[in-house]
């Protein structure tokens, strides 16, 4: 592996305690066949601006989650040499360690069940700007050929103020380090664009952030909510998750009234 030690790679990856052992026991021997090819999937794509995930349904989640530790220092040098600031490559890359602590809170365990979500962080062209992460990719059916995908992180508040911040950062980010890629639009495809809880909570953070994009379609995705809400897999046991929050209660609602939670994909201008 490269020549920093575990303690600042789990640091530029922010991997905590409770994860680190069992990182640390997978990079103690040398990678396996396995991890050397999902390292060479990820090698082939640095730098190309891949607008979809790698998805080996065959591989281990163990194999995945080494890999991922082995390369992201490799994408740390890429941000680096393209000019990045370090503390935006190390905010873009500690979304290893949430997703670590993500999958204990759904799982009971050490594990990365969104193995393949990181791996368009290893490609070198998502990037955490503030309170939102930007994925700059190509895409003709907008006048300049490149789009910044928005994905909402959920370690923070989704105040306008924030999210006004993110977006003006994300302006001068890419137009400074990317001048070849210009970009204008900004999509977001998530269930927090579903026009039905805009409606129920019409005055909340969300709205707000709904209301910044012109819904173009919208696609079922019944368990969506329910995931990113309880951080559950599945909708099994329902009836057993919390009704505390006025969105807990909104999502729960819908589907005992037989609805079904959709996926908005929306536009906004830059």
């Amino acid at each position: 592996m490269e020549t920093s030690t575990h303690a600042e790679l789990f640091k530029l990856l922010d991997i905590s305690p409770e994860d680190a052992a069992e990182c640390a026991a997978l990079l103690a021997s040398p990678p396996d066949a396995d991890v050397v090819l999902a390292m060479d999937a990820m090698q082939g794509r640095l730098g190309s601006f891949p607008l979809r995930s790698i998805t080996a349904e065959d591989a281990s989640e163990a194999t995945w989650i080494e890999a991922l530790l082995r390369f992201a220092p490799l994408v740390h040098a890429h941000h680096v040499g393209l000019g990045i600031d370090v503390d935006i490559s190390a905010a873009s890359l500690a979304d290893v360690g949430l997703q670590m602590r993500i999958n204990r809170r759904v799982h009971g365990r050490f594990g990365l069940d969104t193995w393949s979500w990181l791996t368009l962080h290893m490609a070198g062209n998502l990037f955490r700007l503030g309170r939102l992460q930007f994925h700059l990719v190509p895409d003709d059916r907008h006048a300049s050929g490149w789009v910044l995908g928005v994905h909402i992180p959920e370690d923070g508040g989704l105040s306008p103020a924030m999210v006004d911040d993110s977006f003006a950062e994300a302006k001068a980010f890419f137009a400074h380090h990317f001048p070849g890629k210009p970009v204008t639009v900004a999509t977001c495809d998530s269930w927090m664009l579903d026009p039905y809880l805009a409606e129920r909570l019409p005055n909340s953070n969300i709205a707000a952030f709904a209301r910044r994009f012109t819904l173009d379609r919208c696609t079922d995705a019944a368990s969506d909510a329910v995931y990113f809400t309880f951080r559950q897999r599945g909708m099994q046991d329902l009836e057993k998750l919390p009704r505390n929050t006025s969105l807990q209660r909104v999502v729960l609602e819908r589907i005992d009234d037989g609805g079904t939670w959709q996926l908005g994909h929306g536009h906004l201008a830059l």
